[in-house]
C-alpha cells in the first residue's frame, strides 16, 4: 500500500481541459490540439471550398487553435496535420472510416440539420452483415437498415441498395452519410415507404500495384463489384430478410464511384432495377470512351425507359467530375434514354450527397 500511496503526481498539462470542436452560438468552430513540440500544425475539410487547409496558431501553452466559420448547420469531416502527419483530433471521437484512412466528424447544428438529425421519432436498425463472398473469396460486411417495427411485423418490404464513393467502405453512409436518420425521418414524417438500405462495401481488393489504377484495374474492379452485387450480396439480403423480390420493388443509388457503379449495373442488367440514382459521377477515364460499345444493347434497346420509373442524376456545379458527368449525359441523351437531372451548388463532399439521399429517397416505390 505505501508503494501505491508514494506514486509520483502527474503534471497537469492544458490538454486536461481541452476541448475540441468548440462549436459556439454564433455557428462558429474552433479546433485546438495541445502539440507543444509541434512546429506547424494544418486543418482541412468539407467545411471549406478551397483546398488549401487552415493553418493553426500556437499559443504559450502549447495549444494550436484556429477559429472556422461562421458554418453553415451540417455535419462535416476534418483531418490534422500536424508537422506533415495526418492526425486525428484526439478531443474527438465521433469518426468516420475509410478503406485506408480515418476522419473526425462534427455537427454544427440549426433548422437546416433537421432532416439528418437524430430526433424523438420511430427508429429502424443499422446491422452489421457479414457474409460469404464467393466472386471475392473472402468474408465481406455490409451495413443494412430495417424500417421501424420490422422486428415485430411479418411484412414484405422493397429494397434500397445505396452505393459508396472511393476510398469509403461500407460504414461510410451511415456515419458521415447519417442515411439511418434520414430514413428514419422521412418515414416518419410519411414522406417516403418503409424500406430496407442495402449498403455494401463497393470497395474491391485492389491487385499489386504502384501509383493511381490503370484502367484494366479498373475494369477489374468494376466487373467484380457487379459480380458481387449480383451473385452474393443481392441474394443474401433476399435470403436473409423480407424483401420483395421484383424490379418494381428495387432501388440503386450510388456517389461518385459508387454511381459509376450504378451506371454499370443498370445499363448491363436494366431488368433489375426500376429505380436509380447517380449522384456525382458519371463514366470515368477508359470507361468513358467504351461506355458507348459496352453497353450498346441496352443503350440502343427502346423498352430501357419503359422499365425505369426513375433515373435520376444529381452533381454540384463546382464538382470535380462535372467532366464526366456531361459526357455521361450526352451519351444517354444520344440513345435517348430519359432522366432527371438537377444540379445544384457545391462540390464533390458529404454536405451535396446527404441532400441528395434526402430528396432521392420519397421518390421510390411510388
Amino acid at each position: 500500500m505505501g508503494a501505491v500511496a508514494q506514486m509520483p503526481q502527474r503534471t497537469p498539462t492544458p490538454n486536461d481541459t481541452l476541448n475540441s470542436p468548440k462549436v459556439q452560438a454564433d455557428k462558429r468552430v474552433i479546433i485546438q490540439i495541445y502539440a507543444p513540440k509541434a512546429t506547424e500544425v494544418t486543418v482541412g475539410g468539407d467545411f471549406q471550398s478551397s483546398p488549401k487547409p487552415l493553418s493553426l496558431t500556437k499559443n504559450d501553452q502549447g495549444v494550436w487553435a484556429v477559429v472556422i466559420g461562421p458554418l453553415k448547420p451540417d455535419y462535416y469531416s476534418y483531418t490534422l496535420m500536424v508537422d506533415g502527419v495526418r492526425t486525428m483530433d484526439p478531443k474527438n471521437p465521433v469518426i468516420k472510416q475509410g478503406i485506408s484512412s480515418l476522419e473526425n466528424m462534427m455537427a454544427v447544428t440549426g433548422p437546416e440539420t433537421a432532416f439528418e438529425d437524430n430526433k424523438s421519432v420511430p427508429h429502424g436498425e443499422v446491422r452489421e452483415v457479414w457474409y460469404s463472398s464467393n466472386t471475392l473469396g473472402m468474408m465481406r460486411r455490409m451495413h443494412v437498415y430495417t424500417p421501424p417495427g420490422y422486428e415485430k411485423g411479418s411484412s414484405k418490404y422493397p429494397v434500397f441498395y445505396l452505393l459508396h464513393g472511393g476510398g469509403d467502405d461500407d460504414s461510410g453512409w451511415n456515419t458521415i452519410g447519417r442515411s439511418g436518420f434520414i430514413l428514419d425521418n422521412l418515414i416518419a414524417a410519411g414522406k417516403a415507404k418503409p424500406m430496407i438500405v442495402v449498403m455494401p462495401n463497393g470497395s474491391m481488393p485492389l491487385p499489386p500495384q504502384t501509383g493511381m489504377p490503370n484502367a484494366q484495374a479498373m475494369n477489374q474492379m468494376r466487373d467484380q463489384f457487379s459480380s458481387e452485387l449480383l451473385k452474393d450480396v443481392m441474394p443474401t439480403v433476399e435470403k436473409t430478410y423480407r424483401t420483395v423480390a421484383t424490379p418494381e420493388s428495387r432501388a440503386i443509388a450510388g456517389l461518385s464511384m459508387g454511381g459509376f457503379q450504378t451506371l454499370d449495373v443498370t445499363l448491363t442488367h436494366p431488368e433489375l432495377f426500376n429505380y436509380v440514382g447517380v449522384f456525382s459521377s458519371g463514366f470515368f477515364g477508359a470507361t468513358a470512351d467504351e461506355a458507348d460499345t459496352k453497353y450498346a444493347k441496352v443503350l440502343n434497346d427502346p423498352s430501357f425507359n419503359k422499365g425505369k420509373k426513375l433515373f435520376w442524376v444529381a452533381i454540384g456545379k463546382d464538382d470535380f467530375v462535372m467532366d464526366a458527368n456531361k459526357k455521361t449525359l450526352a451519351m444517354l441523351d444520344k440513345h435517348n434514354i430519359k432522366y432527371q437531372y438537377k444540379e445544384t451548388s457545391g462540390g464533390h463532399t458529404w454536405v451535396n450527397w446527404r441532400q441528395y439521399l434526402n430528396e432521392y429517397t420519397p421518390m421510390l416505390f411510388k
